[in-house]
């Protein structure tokens, strides 16, 4: 009997549900259902941000309230009320950031259980959870697609004896604490009911065994109904044999007899089961290949709509079949032929959703469905194909128990992309399941019309083991949410931690491709808040932008202070990640660690360009306390507020981070660098409206006198301590890696090099050229070698004493070199003409140099009169953004950007952030 029934009894027993208890599940369901429709009755409900397009009555069949509503779920507050801790400040709470590998768990049975267009697997979630929440805490993932995040909450204490083990051992080698077990509750959120729905019936209990004895009933009661659509005679003519899959073939025509050509017949080789390159004509035997010849086309009525339309012209070409547990092959016969005519010739079920495709980018501009003689829903399906998949759904739709109901919907509708137009033939493959295009509509030549035996029949075995295995599960671990993320009713830090994949870009048109599975339950996403880039929906990246900046906002609004979000991020677009940047520093989020999985060695590495976005990513960001917000705005943008935000963030940074393997080394943390520091100090200022007072240069002084530095990094003094004595273990520190994509990276890159190893001219050169070129950005102008030196660094020209920096590295590196004054003869010559890192005391005036020549720069740019600047200074460009922002001077900075090529504001964060910001206050002073 499955968790559900152990948990609540018999369906006949008690239930408790949100601190009420009702006589039965059954009557608890009845109860809210009861509160679900009147709420769906409310004009203003019903204009919640993100509400789904469907009748009352297709919601609420969906629906599961108060765990699970195909729309905004009106028992949210009350669930978190119920479940949640409000936030007390004297509660001690510290965490560092966590990284995790996206990639571990996507062969776990319970991940493939469904399928979705991206999802990160629960096994990957699983440590982040334990990491930064305690049992009982609520977790939000606003962006949930297939509920794994929940599944993770729970698998929290459901977990094997043996993954326990496994993981404690791990946390062990890392110097962590064991985790502390047990399940979390969740908050599920996401714009398409689709995957509400299937998140939900992840989540949500159910007996086992009465869904896998419905699902044998169900696939039973379909082939007493329509079995003999797939009934074909055996090549002995008498021995009836049943259809797994028919191949069908479009029919194009000789450019050079006109004659009709079915493509699989003269194309497919019998016996490599490859297509050949080229093969002749069977009726003149010219000589053709695919591109010489053209699709031909049929017009049929269509019965649903009356409207002719104009179809590829197909053909059944091969037959899989079985007989008596035996596979074989045929050609279509006369009887599969008449069988098809009978098909073709009966009504379109009724219960088969036959709505219009709406405009959307994936069906009318990327894969041109109506090219293929699809407007409508119905027109994704074969005649026979149709009629199963019809009564499938309405079956499963009759059965009695709701729960079960649920599931066997859930069971089917993983049939619905297989059993259309969509799943292409593979001769070579293992099976015909499954073998449609990801993440896009497209309708191949070759088509591999499935039996519903052959897609579900393993499927429904694999389920049932699946979920049998999953463990304990209670209802009021988790609820389900349909809507917009921008839009929760959630109160002020009422959540313990967020884990979320949001949509990157233009990488998946999630509304588009979900609304085939949602044709089919007749409640479709609201496109409108969806945060993507649609050119079709006139998204651009600006618009992305501020979409995301919505949904960080209210993440910002209703995570506790001093919390995390971890954020996982999957496009290589540098101009997509500086969007995520800046929506993310805009809404308040201080990011403390960007993290990326390197495959080759199985180590994490911190991100320090965007050039270094090839894999997926992992961001880690939190919510600055309480008591940082409250002293900034009593103390407002001074010194002291600086240093408060430095001291508060360099506590939220790890303290040691080792390579893995059997040479462990200590990594370099660029967040702990001085300039990154730096970074994030004025993202912090400027979303407050405000500049930093202080140079970079006073800054890095400044922050070398009231911390501790070593090895190039910032720690607090506790810190230090710890630092020291992991490097007494590890000797070795693994710097980072840096790449020269524009001049501030250049002068970072030479401000490491010069540090290290103070050098003449030849001797940069030699080093530096070949770190520039294949990661420069398109438009970027770098300087010359010789400018960069000369603005930004000292070259010791032989007068005086040897600098500091020159003396100590020559005399480590020197033997004939050690113990000698700083103006003995024999080391001024050896430092003569080298360059190398002035201290702070000269580096402003060179700061104050540089600055004035850039701003000098910058008007040659303000007085530009052509349509777009092809080729600019970014540090020119940062520079005069800074000084317009801080003197309020916004129409400067909007004109400016007006002026640049797009790409050149939207892969730079830094200007990026001030152009939007700017473009803000314009707005709000109009």
């Amino acid at each position: 009997m499955n968790d559900f029934f152990q948990n609540h009894g018999a369906s006949t027993s008690p239930v408790e549900c949100l601190g009420q208890t009702f006589p039965s599940e059954q009557a608890r369901r009845e109860h809210f259902l009861k509160l679900l429709a009147e709420r769906l009755k409310e004009p203003a409900f019903r204009k919640t941000e993100g509400f789904p397009q469907g009748t009352d009555e297709a919601i609420l069949a969906m629906s599961d309230p108060p765990y699970y509503t195909a729309c905004p779920n009106p028992f949210l507050e009350e669930f978190v009320r119920h479940y949640g801790k409000p936030y007390d400040p004297s509660v001690k709470y510290n965490r560092e950031p966590q990284t995790i590998d996206v990639s571990v768990g996507k062969t776990d049975p319970l991940y493939k259980a469904h399928s979705y267009h991206t999802k990160v697997p629960h096994l990957a979630i699983v440590p982040s959870i334990l990491h930064y929440t305690e049992p009982g805490d609520i977790v939000l993932d606003g962006f949930s697609g297939s509920g794994m995040t929940g599944v993770a909450t729970q698998w929290c204490g459901s977990a094997p004896t043996a993954y326990r083990h496994e993981l404690e051992m791990e946390w062990k080698k890392q110097g962590k604490a064991a985790p502390k077990w047990g399940s979390r509750r969740v908050i599920l959120n996401d714009l398409s009911p689709a995957a509400t729905f299937i998140a939900a019936n992840y989540n949500l209990p159910f007996d086992v065994e009465a869904f896998a004895n419905a699902g044998k009933q169900l696939l039973k009661e379909v082939e007493q109904e329509l079995g003999w659509m797939y009934e074909t005679l055996h090549k002995d003519g008498k021995t009836k044999g049943r259809i797994e899959y028919t191949v069908w073939s479009q029919i194009y025509s000789c450019p050079e007899c006109a004659g009709e050509v079915n493509f699989i017949d003269e194309a497919l080789d019998d016996e490599s089961k490859r297509v050949k390159d080229s093969f002749p004509c069977p009726h003149c035997g010219a000589e053709l290949t695919k591109k010489k010849m053209e699709r031909l086309f049929a017009a049929t009525v269509d019965s649903a709509t009356g409207k002719t339309l104009q179809t590829p012209k197909r053909q059944p070409s091969l037959i899989i079949y079985s007989v008596a547990g035996s596979r074989h092959q045929k050609s279509p016969d006369k009887h599969d032929l008449e069988v098809l005519n009978r098909i073709d010739s009966m009504a379109l079920p009724i219960d088969v959703p036959t709505m219009e495709i709406p405009p959307m980018h994936m069906t009318h501009e990327r894969a041109r469905m109506d090219y293929s003689g699809i407007t409508n829903i119905h027109h994704f399906f074969l005649p026979r194909a149709l009629h199963s998949m019809a009564a499938l759904w309405r079956k499963a739709s009759t059965q009695t128990d709701a729960r079960v109901r649920e599931m066997l919907l859930f069971f089917v509708e993983q049939a619905l992309w297989t059993a259309s137009l969509l799943n292409r033939y593979r001769p070579t493959g293992f099976s015909q399941v499954n073998q449609y295009m990801t993440g896009v509509y497209y309708v191949a030549s070759q088509h591999a019309e499935c039996s519903p035996w052959y897609i579900l029949d393993g499927k429904l075995g694999r389920l049932a083991k699946t979920f049998q295995a999953f463990g304990t599960r209670t209802a009021g671990a988790g609820i389900t949410t349909t809507g917009s993320v921008a839009s929760l009713p959630l109160a002020d830090g009422s959540i313990d931690y967020i884990f979320t994949d949001p949509p990157f870009g233009e990488n998946i048109y999630y509304a588009d491709l979900n609304f085939l599975v949602e044709s089919w339950h007749r409640v479709t996403t609201d496109a409108g808040p969806e945060a993507i880039v649609d050119r079709f929906k006139k998204k651009a990246l600006p618009e992305y932008q501020h979409l995301m900046r919505r949904c960080f906002s209210e993440y910002f609004r209703v995570l506790k202070p001093g919390r995390w979000m971890t954020v996982v991020f999957s496009n290589s677009k540098a101009a997509v990640w500086n969007a995520i940047q800046v929506a993310l520093q805009q809404a308040g989020f201080v990011v403390a660690e960007v993290t990326a999985l390197d495959k080759v060695q199985g180590s994490y590495r911190q991100v320090t360009s965007a050039t270094a976005m090839k894999q997926d990513l992992v961001i880690s960001a939190y919510k600055p306390n309480g008591g940082l917000e409250g002293r900034f705005t009593a103390n407002g943008a001074t010194a002291d507020s600086a240093w408060d935000f430095v001291q508060t963030h360099l506590k939220q940074l790890p303290v040691v981070k080792v390579t893995g393997g059997d040479f462990p080394e200590l990594v370099f943390n660029i967040e702990r660098d001085a300039r990154r520091i730096k970074d994030r100090l004025d993202a912090w200022f400027i979303r407050h409206g405000a500049m930093v007072p202080f140079s970079s240069p006073d800054f890095i002084a400044e922050l070398a006198i009231r911390f501790k530095m070593i090895d190039g990094m910032t720690f607090l003094p506790d810190q230090a301590v710890e630092y020291e004595k992991a490097r007494s273990r590890i000797p070795q520190v693994k710097q980072a890696d840096l790449f020269v994509s524009d001049e501030r990276s250049a002068i970072d890159w030479l401000t490491s090099f010069l540090l290290r190893r103070p050098s003449t001219r030849a001797e940069v050169a030699h080093e530096y050229i070949p770190q520039i070129g294949s990661a420069r950005k398109k438009g970027e102008l770098i300087p010359e070698l010789d400018e960069l030196l000369d603005d930004n660094f000292l070259r010791y020209d032989g007068n005086g004493d040897v600098p500091s920096q020159i003396h100590s590295y020559l005399s480590t590196n020197h033997k004939d070199l050690r113990s000698l004054d700083k103006s003995n003869p024999a080391l001024v010559a050896k430092a003569k003409d080298r360059w190398y890192v002035p201290d702070p005391n000269k580096a402003q005036d060179l700061e104050k140099k540089r600055e004035k020549a850039l701003l000098k720069e910058f008007e040659i740019y303000k007085a530009f009169t052509g349509r777009k600047i092809k080729e600019s200074r970014l540090e020119v460009l940062r520079t005069g953004f800074r000084s317009a922002w801080a003197n309020k001077d916004y129409t400067t900075i909007i004109s400016v950007a007006n002026k640049l090529p797009e790409e050149t504001l939207q892969e730079d964060e830094k200007l990026l952030t001030l152009y939007d910001l700017a473009l803000t206050r314009t707005e709000a002073g109009a």
